[in-house]
């Protein structure tokens, strides 16, 4: 059982390392977006793995479904070329700096993991999902309201600007 949740963590990490350099990496919005769903995904296994069917449930409802799908309706109204180039020419020197911004944050927390080793691990107490729900709603209830208000004025701005754009376009 182990060697199992070892294999998946391996491939979880595959998917969020792969989907965050294809994210970041792509010439293409699409793909852009392709690769951040894969990298949400794989964080929605890593809370799986950690028990916590919930919190990978919202991952997968709340991020890649709500937040990805708003991306992806601001990527279909904004005025891209059809060949899906958006980035335009890229630098020489500019992917050997991303390259290094991608694994120097790798190389100083394995440095951090391997010297400064916890002297044991608590097991955290498992919280009910009704006093889950009870304790976000009770206290932070004007929060999810905000963010809903914050959701809806981004997609309306983003309708808005794309239909200034085709009233100019068609002119």
């Amino acid at each position: 059982m182990e060697l199992l949740a070892k294999i998946a963590f391996v491939v979880y990490t595959l998917l969020v390392l792969g989907g965050g350099c294809l994210a970041v990496g792509a010439h293409s919005l699409v793909r852009a977006m392709v690769g951040l769903i894969t990298s949400l995904l794989g964080v929605a296994g890593m809370y799986l793995l950690m028990a916590a069917p919930f919190m990978a449930f919202m991952q997968i409802l709340i991020y890649v479904g709500a937040v990805c799908v708003l991306i992806f309706f601001a990527i279909m109204l904004s005025k891209a070329d059809e060949h899906g180039i958006e980035s335009g020419s890229r630098r020489p020197g500019k992917a050997l700096l991303s390259a290094l911004a991608f694994i120097s944050p790798a190389f100083v927390i394995g440095w951090v993991v391997v010297n400064y080793q916890p002297e044991s691990i608590n097991l955290p107490v498992e919280v009910p999902l009704a006093v889950l729900g009870k304790g976000l709603l009770d206290n932070y209830s004007l929060a999810f309201e905000l963010i809903s208000v914050v959701l809806l004025a981004a997609m309306a701005g983003a309708v808005l600007l794309a239909f200034e754009k085709k009233g100019r376009a068609a002119e």
